[in-house]
């Protein structure tokens, strides 16, 4: 395995200079000419990146049991610091070890340094200024440079120490004045921001993260404008963005689809929510939907239902883990494709609507009638034999489900659901959803409740839906919030099906869209 590492460059791009237009697929570059030099030095950089281009590469993700602190009041900047270093003191503990396993990366949680226990003034003295990358830095061999900045120094020096990437979650700092109409009024921009240290401790990557979710927006700024950063190593192009981020067009959809990134760098901080957005039930769904790697990193919390963090790639799960019960982290590496899109292997393109519009409504014993799942109202039809055609229509969306159940478990309910409309409380977008789901009891008042253990296996299974949009991401998840990896495909035509049955007891079958062009304008950024 290759030690050494070539040249990197980390890109930022705004997202004005991509497209013309809203998700115009059209994008244009808006950059001047590079001088000569540059020209000759970027193509050196990409033709020793070439020569040294590994076909797979050891990832590692860590789940971490963040230490909080212990008062809500406001830290001095020695007990802030004492706090962080806690948390690194065990961040370095797992990237020894990851790197001791040949990983070349790892990627640790948001919030995984400091914790979320915070407003915009108590925060203030967890934060350092973080430079744009382009200065060439390392602070773990110059760590005055850019001013006080121990919690950057330190994780240089886990990168560098360990010649292994390393990706944390941390807060960023800039001055203001009132020469900009927009500066808060404590005179700083405050960001939840996301950083990269290569092999040597050199600062990489610096992101900020745009989709600010509930009380963040209390503690951090949004910025002006979305970052879609990516940085190319001789294991494939990364890109990276902040839990929230997964669910909306920018800055995720344009790095994997405009941008072309191998690998995906997930810090998050997700609070599980049954039937549809545990961990690791979307977030494989999300990687094998978009075709890309995605090494997500979750905090520990059980009370907070923080769990749930994994290496997934376009075929699955490399390797996931879910645990509510224990009150410890866990670090996972796996070995990884480089450059997914060029593997054998690589998924079939699928219409997702392809085979739902080529077939007639299943009719019969189809009787519908409303549930909710949280906040948004589906369109359900139980499933009353333990083998049938079904089809469940809202909106513009039907969803068709033909399955057969190996064995039925009398006090168990199963439905079929549909979903077409806005999802959120403050912040709506669009989800269309397909899914065959249980019933928290017998009552079907209780469909759509969270349910976490189920005693019924089906010996097939294959659901479809007429979705508006080519962002589907498909979930199967069995009992205790496991995930189905080898067990079920996705046809070019868009069915989801069970490839032998299941081997476990089954709790949800889900096909997730999100009709990105839908949403709403964001009610806070529009302020900004």
């Amino acid at each position: 395995m290759l030690n050494f590492d070539p040249l990197l460059f980390s890109v930022y791009v705004p997202s004005s200079f991509l497209c013309d237009s809203e998700h115009s697929r059209n994008c244009k570059a808006a950059a001047m000419a590079p001088s000569q030099i540059l020209v000759h030095a970027a193509v050196l950089a990409l033709a020793v990146l070439q020569a040294l281009a590994l076909d797979t590469f050891i990832a590692a993700v860590y789940e971490h049991a963040v230490i909080l602190p212990r008062t809500v009041d406001k830290a001095s900047p020695d007990d802030a610091l004492a706090l962080m270093n806690r948390n690194m003191d065990v961040l370095e503990g797992a990237i020894k070890e990851a790197a001791q396993q040949g990983a070349r990366i790892i990627v640790t949680p948001e919030d995984g340094i400091y914790g979320w226990v915070f407003t915009r003034d108590t925060i203030y003295p967890y934060l350092e200024d973080i430079p744009d990358p382009e200065v060439n830095w390392i602070p773990c061999t110059d760590p005055t440079r850019f001013g006080r900045a121990p919690v950057q120094e330190r994780l240089s020096c886990m990168a560098r120490n360990n010649s292994i990437y390393v990706v944390a979650n941390i807060g960023d700092k800039k001055p203001c004045n009132s020469s900009d109409p927009k500066c808060p009024s404590d005179g700083r921009y405050q960001y939840n921001t996301d950083v990269v240290f290569d092999s040597e401790g050199k600062l990489v990557a610096r992101y900020h993260k745009y989709n600010l979710f509930m009380s963040e927006a209390n503690q951090f700024n949004y910025p002006k404008e979305p970052e879609v950063i990516t940085f190319e190593t001789p294991f494939g192009k990364f890109g990276i963005f902040t839990c929230f981020d997964i669910l909306f067009w920018e800055p995720a959809v344009v790095l994997v689809s405009e941008l072309q990134v191998d690998t995906v760098l997930f810090p998050t901080a997700w609070m599980n929510v049954l039937p549809f957005l545990t961990a690791v039930e979307f977030h494989s769904a999300w990687a094998m939907g978009m075709g890309v790697n995605l090494l997500s990193a979750n905090t520990h919390n059980t009370i907070m239902s923080m769990t749930g963090s994994g290496l997934f790639t376009p075929q699955g799960p490399a390797m996931y883990y879910y645990n509510s019960k224990t009150k410890e982290g866990r670090l996972l590496v796996a070995e990884l494709s480089a450059r997914p899109r060029l593997s054998p292997n690589y998924p079939a393109a699928v219409n997702w609507s392809s085979y739902a519009t080529s077939v007639k409504n299943y009719s019969g014993e189809n009787k519908t009638f409303p549930g909710a799942v949280r906040r948004d109202i589906f369109t359900f039809s139980e499933l009353k034999h333990k083998a049938g055609n079904h089809t469940v229509c809202q909106k513009d969306l039907c969803c068709h489900l033909t399955y057969r159940m190996s064995n039925k478990s009398e006090d168990e309910v199963y439905v079929l659901g549909a979903f077409d409309g806005l999802h959120g409380s403050v912040i709506k977008y669009h989800w269309q959803i397909c899914t065959l789901l249980k019933c928290k009891s017998t009552d079907l008042r209780t469909c759509g409740q969270p349910a976490e253990t189920a005693q019924t296996k089906f010996a097939m299974f294959s659901l479809s839906g007429t979705f508006g949009t080519n962002y589907v991401f498909p979930e199967v998840l069995y009992s205790g919030v496991q995930l189905a990896p080898g067990e079920f495909k996705v046809l070019p035509d868009g069915r989801l099906q069970s490839k032998n049955g299941t081997s476990k007891p089954l709790l949800t079958v889900t096909l997730f869209g999100r009709c990105y062009e839908k949403d709403l304008p964001h009610p806070l950024r529009s302020f900004l």
